[in-house]
């Protein structure tokens, strides 16, 4: 069972997860959802995909998953996974052809330590737009964002790799992708200006099947963003 429209209060739960595949809870535009998204087309997972109302959550969804949030992977047997990192790496041991997380401790450990430095770049990704919104001067935010893409792109420069960790794509690089993909959306672009080699990183990326298959168009962003912001989110918007 795979579901477009997302699943609000009062809707009826699917029923088990069919042998063979792993259902994944999400939100068509949420970009946490998007890094296990990512995983499972990337690593071509058999998976069913249940779409969520995030604003009028499911009573049976909550029984699930008390927290609310999205990515959440379910089992066949009912074993219920949460979190992005938590589902992506958990995929990427269970479903062991072309691992994205390399197998030595050290390098593995390296992943870790990128992907909780970039947890600090995620929050410039919602205060910069708020703070714009408010009619705020955004220039010292966007300058301290300017800094982190700046030490991204020489991560890039010194380990002379196409992608962060290789010169093909590994998990890091999709765990950083959605909000490089929404920068446009956010009017953000701007601030990769004299990071070129984390710009030819962000062009390999769009080459990628896995990005070309989860993508939404900016104008289908924009739309979506615009109804979130006036509180009035459109989950189910294209469709």
């Amino acid at each position: 069972m795979t579901s477009q429209k997302s699943f609000a209060r009062g809707s009826a739960a699917p029923g088990p997860v069919a042998e063979g595949y792993v259902r994944l809870y999400s939100m068509r535009f949420c970009p946490f959802a998007h890094r296990t998204r990512l995983v499972l087309h990337a690593k071509g997972i058999k998976h069913e995909t249940i779409n969520i109302n995030l604003k009028e959550k499911p009573d049976w969804y909550l029984e699930k998953s008390p927290l609310g949030l999205v990515p959440v992977l379910e089992t066949p047997s009912g074993q219920v996974i949460s979190d992005s990192p938590i589902t992506s790496e958990y995929l990427d041991d269970v479903y062991s052809e072309r691992k994205l997380m390399p197998s030595d401790p050290f390098e593995k450990a390296q992943q870790k330590m990128m992907l909780e430095n970039f947890s600090k770049i995620v929050p410039y990704f919602y205060k910069i737009p708020s703070a714009r919104r408010n009619g705020d001067d955004v220039s010292a935010l966007e300058g301290e964002l300017k800094e982190k893409f700046a030490k991204l792109n020489e991560d890039l420069v010194n380990k002379k790799t196409k992608f962060f960790a290789a010169d093909s794509i590994t998990m890091i690089d999709y765990m950083m992708w959605p909000w490089f993909e929404r920068l446009e959306v956010f009017e953000m672009k701007h601030c990769l200006d004299g990071t070129p080699e984390l710009k030819k990183w962000t062009q390999r990326m769009v080459e990628d099947p896995a990005v070309k298959g989860t993508m939404h168009s900016t104008d289908t962003y924009q739309a979506f963003y615009k109804g979130y912001i006036e509180g009035k989110p459109d989950f189910d918007y294209g469709l």
